[in-house]
């Protein structure tokens, strides 16, 4: 059952928090997420377009980039306790602790599966960091960057306040985290690397949900497509992002018309339907398989790697 969250009246109980030197950077969406835990997105969004949250007084965007000292008006809400919903369910712990491929006393690193949620809301009453969190209780864990739902793969989890502040800095910085993905896209793609550079705007339509367009206004964005192998008539292809902008890869690989195989939202569904059929592909092709940074200021080098799932790899044989 999905977190009860409830609005009161505009300035009834509303909270000042101020914002500390070590959250210096955070985006004010995400640092709202983290004041109010298992919100929604879509509430936390609406909140912050209606005006009900403000930064020093005045009204904010939520792509806004806090200061440390910053005061943020928060609107009261109602937000169901932890033990009011009951445990994540048994096999949502059981798929997060064997999705578990590194660790160390600052971070810990997850192969995500396709359908679990980063965090939980929007209808989603668990994701993979309330698992991770039931299965470590009394341990600080805070999600460094989101997945989509339906993609796999490479999820970083900080163990520690300034692991975590250095990886959200790596992410701002460019080339601070090389990030690699490996998708299937429909049709032939010419051999070499297609760097595609288009920036992109993130809508938000009835109800929340986020929609991507290329479009002139929005903020740059810059992917590169590498065809590893062609299989049935399609092409697999590694991918490196350089940004790391909202449905990135699926709005770029469908703005030079080969769309991520699988992808409901941006995708071709002819496509989808024959890969269903022939392939038994019944997801997105989209899989974040390696991040590499190093942390203490380059002197602690990282590369995580979480292999390709196994449904993937049965689709990508079928297709010969």
């Amino acid at each position: 059952m999905p977190r009860s969250v409830s609005a009161e009246r505009p300035g009834a109980g509303a909270r000042i928090v101020r914002v500390p030197e070590d959250r210096a950077g955070q985006r004010l969406d995400n640092f709202l997420l983290g004041q109010l835990k298992g919100a929604p997105k879509s509430l936390v969004y609406k909140l912050v377009r209606s005006g009900q949250v403000r930064v020093n007084g005045g009204r904010a965007k939520a792509d806004r980039r806090l200061e440390g000292g910053d005061e943020v008006r928060i609107p009261p809400l109602r937000l169901a306790e932890e033990g009011e919903r009951g445990p994540p369910p048994k096999g949502l712990l059981a798929a997060i602790e064997a999705a578990i491929v590194y660790e160390d006393a600052r971070l810990l690193a997850l192969g995500k599966p396709a359908g679990v949620a980063s965090h939980g809301g929007s209808g989603v009453s668990f994701g993979a960091i309330e698992a991770l969190r039931a299965l470590r209780p009394g341990q600080t864990l805070e999600l460094v960057h989101r997945l989509d739902r339906d993609t796999s793969g490479l999820l970083v989890v900080a163990k520690k306040r300034s692991a975590l502040t250095e990886l959200q800095a790596l992410m701002r910085e460019e080339g601070g985290i090389a990030k690699r993905y490996l998708a299937l896209l429909v049709g032939r793609m010419p051999d070499g690397v297609m760097s595609v550079d288009a920036p992109l705007h993130v809508g938000l339509r009835q109800g929340g949900e986020r929609h991507v367009q290329v479009q002139a206004a929005g903020k740059p964005s810059l992917s590169h497509f590498r065809v590893i192998e062609r299989r049935g008539g399609h092409s697999y292809c590694e991918v490196r992002i350089e940004t790391g902008r909202t449905h990135q890869i699926r709005v770029h690989a469908a703005h030079i018309g080969h769309p991520v195989a699988g992808d409901e939202k941006y995708g071709d569904p002819e496509a989808n339907r024959r890969l269903r059929e022939q392939a038994g592909l019944r997801r997105m092709f989209l899989h974040a398989s390696t991040l590499e940074f190093a942390l203490d200021g380059g002197r602690a080098p990282y590369l995580l790697d979480a292999p390709l799932p196994a449904e993937l790899a049965e689709v990508l044989d079928r297709l010969g």
